[in-house]
Order: C-alpha cells, then structure tokens, then sequence
C-alpha cells in the first residue's frame, strides 16, 4: 500500500462514534477478509475532506465478546481499504488512582495478559518478527493529546495498558497484582489488535475511555451501573468532539510516518523465499504486500 496518498483514518470503537458532527459521504460495505468474518461492515465517511474508516469491533449492538473478535480480519479489512492510521477508542477500567472515570489516557504501553486469541498474522510457512518496544505511534498520540486539550478534555499523555482475556472483570488480588506492575489501565480489546496493526504496517493509537475504578477501589463497590453508563456516555459525548478536532489533523500529514509504523516488516520476514507457503503470501496480500513482492 503507498503512503503517497492522502491519510485514511480508521477508528475502532463503539457505534456511537459515527454520530460525529460534520460527517458525510456515509455508506456501509461489507469488506472481505482472507483471515474470516471482521466484527461488521466498515462504514465509510468524509470529515473535512478526511476519508474515515469505522468499524465496531463488538459489532453493532455488541454482539461480540472479547475473546471471539477476529482481530485479524478487521485489521486487514481495514488495511485493504486503505486505511493509514488506526485510533483504537477503548473503555478501560482505572488502576491508577490519578485517573478518575471520565479520563482519556493516550496509552504508550502494553502488557498482554490474553492467551485465548491468535495474535499474529504469520503462520507455520511464513515466520516474521516485528519490534514491539513502543507499540503505538507517537506522532498519532501527540495530534490526540493536541486536539484532547483543544475541546477541553481531561487527557493523561502516556499510561500502561493491562489487556486481560475477560470477559469476567478481575479478581481483586488480580487488580491488585496489576497496580504493582505499575499499569495504569485495564482492559479487554487492545490486544492483539495493536499487535497486529504493527505487522500491517499501520499506525497505531489507543485512546482510553476510564469508566470507572477497578476492583482494587474501597469505592468501587459503590459504583452502579447506572454510574458506569452515565459515564460511558458523557466519554461517548467527549470522543466526538475529541474526533472532531483530530481528525483535520491527522488529514494534514504527508508522507511516511517519521516513527517507521509503515516499514515494520522491513526487516521483519525470516523464512527463506524458496521455504514460504504460496497460499499464506496469498492471504497476506493486503497486510504484506510491499515486502512480499520485493
């Protein structure tokens, strides 16, 4: 995929993300994957002359739990329709006491604690290994926490990220174990998908939602779950906005990513040419296109 072209921004999230003011050109296409079924349709979008790209991951009314996402399948339906940058919009649960429900945290981190997923698109046939050190894209990340201050947002530049398999929330002593490892958030989505976005090559940003403290809390047994809605719905509110700054932003950018999101395979492919799986080089058409056909 050429990165000469204008930026298409793709955007994870929930079904209340295309209600963004300003928002035309809407249509929904079923987009085919050679890794299975994504969560739905993508729904296409213009915003200041920025092609956007949605796809709910749960699906439309939450079909879906975590563990039975093919995140496979949406990053690639998203890679195939051209898609450049990813905003991953997550609600996530605090384990930080300095982030109180209603916080956005632009997450620089990850732990992956989900073991019940596929987590990559290389396979027996065609082994590649990329870095995943910093495993978002800060050039991604300072636009959100520029646009976050811009509307008024109560934004955290930079947090960890404890992904947890669910779809039962944590233990105590489990949240416990996780505020010791210093993670600030926790959730249930943002892997393997930000794994796998590395390996197709696109940018990559987790803009996370707190909702509400996890159970390590003395408050949270208080916490109700008309608490928690009113809150997912006031940070429903907040992500429209915040998207309605951003997205002009990102449309701006010309060229390659300075950070090297899209050359991550650059290096990456270890199987010799002559050992790969010619029906594995199909599948990945999309996601390793650029590297496979040198």
């Amino acid at each position: 995929m050429a990165h000469s072209h204008s930026p298409v921004i793709g955007i994870l999230g929930g079904s209340g993300l295309y209600d963004i003011e300003g928002l035309t050109n809407q249509r929904r296409e079923k987009v085919h994957s050679s890794f299975g079924e994504p969560s739905d349709e993508l729904c296409f979008g213009e915003l200041e002359g920025v092609q956007l790209v949605f796809l709910p991951r749960h699906g439309r009314g939450h079909r879906l739990p975590p563990s039975e996402i093919n995140f496979r399948a949406n990053i690639d339906a998203l890679k195939r329709v051209g898609v450049t940058d990813i905003l991953s919009v997550s609600a996530v649960g605090s384990l930080n006491p300095d982030l109180p429900p209603g916080t956005f945290v632009i997450i620089d981190q990850f732990i992956d604690r989900t073991f019940a997923r596929i987590k990559s698109f290389f396979e027996t046939g065609l082994v590649a290994h990329v870095s995943m050190a910093h495993p978002v894209c800060g050039r991604l990340g300072g636009h959100v926490e520029a646009a976050a201050k811009e509307v008024g947002i109560a934004v955290v530049r930079g947090g960890t990220y404890l992904a947890m398999e669910g779809p039962q929330f944590s233990s105590r002593a489990e949240s416990e174990l996780y505020r010791s490892w210093g993670c600030d958030v926790i959730g249930m989505t943002n892997m393997p998908e930000a794994k796998l976005a590395r390996e197709a090559e696109i940018c990559y940003a987790t803009i996370a939602m707190v909702t509400d403290f996890d159970c390590w809390h003395p408050d949270h047994d208080n916490v109700t779950v008309e608490a928690v809605i009113e809150v997912l719905q006031g940070n429903a509110h907040k992500a429209r906005s915040l998207m309605s700054a951003l997205v002009p932003k990102l449309g701006d950018h010309q060229g390659p990513c300075a950070e090297g999101c899209q050359r991550a395979l650059e290096y990456a492919l270890i199987t010799a040419p002559e050992a790969r799986d010619p029906e594995l080089i199909r599948r990945l058409d999309a996601v390793a296109g650029r590297v496979l056909a040198k």
